[in-house]
């Protein structure tokens, strides 16, 4: 058996997927009416609190972004993680990404990362063709004592107002 010293990072895939398909044109590329854009916010809860609101459980999250389509790419243009006061904590995106049919991406919160809190959560926008479907879920795992345990969340879509036009 080895052990090594050298801390690995849980989010080095997702980096490597950033950088090799980050769009170059994204702000020339017109999306017309066969695309649907999506905002998305999807809860993480990178602790929870057990027994007293003083006892807290650190938990290691996953959100995970799947391209449910087998011919299309889903485009990714803000992936964005608040902590429970709603403050940005992370920006994961620099630019506009795209995943592959059927591939995914996914973003790791490490237990130790105590930023976010019971309440964090990540807004994720994209747009792709109109009969796309992506998956957006977080998996949080953690544990107590001996005993391990894990639990989902699934993003919704929201929609917030449009701002009222000025006379």
């Amino acid at each position: 058996m080895s052990i090594s010293c050298v801390e690995s990072n849980p989010n080095q895939r997702t980096e490597a997927i950033v950088e090799a398909q980050t769009l170059q044109y994204t702000n020339n590329k017109e999306i017309d009416s066969t695309y649907r854009k999506r905002k998305i916010y999807v809860p993480i809860y990178s602790d929870i609190y057990r027994g007293t609101r003083a006892e807290k459980t650190l938990l290691t999250a996953t959100l995970s972004i799947r391209n449910t389509s087998e011919r299309d790419s889903l485009f990714i243009n803000r992936v964005d993680y608040f902590n429970t006061q709603g403050q940005l904590v992370r920006q994961y995106l620099n630019g506009e990404i795209y995943l592959d049919p059927l591939e995914t991406l996914d973003y790791i919160i490490e237990e130790r990362d105590t930023l976010g809190g019971s309440g964090a959560n990540f807004i994720i926008e994209c747009y792709g063709k109109k009969h796309v479907s992506p998956v957006f879920q977080a998996i949080m795992i953690g544990g107590l004592g001996n005993r391990v345990f894990a639990f989902t969340a699934n993003g919704i879509e929201i929609e917030e107002p449009s701002p009222a036009l000025e006379d």
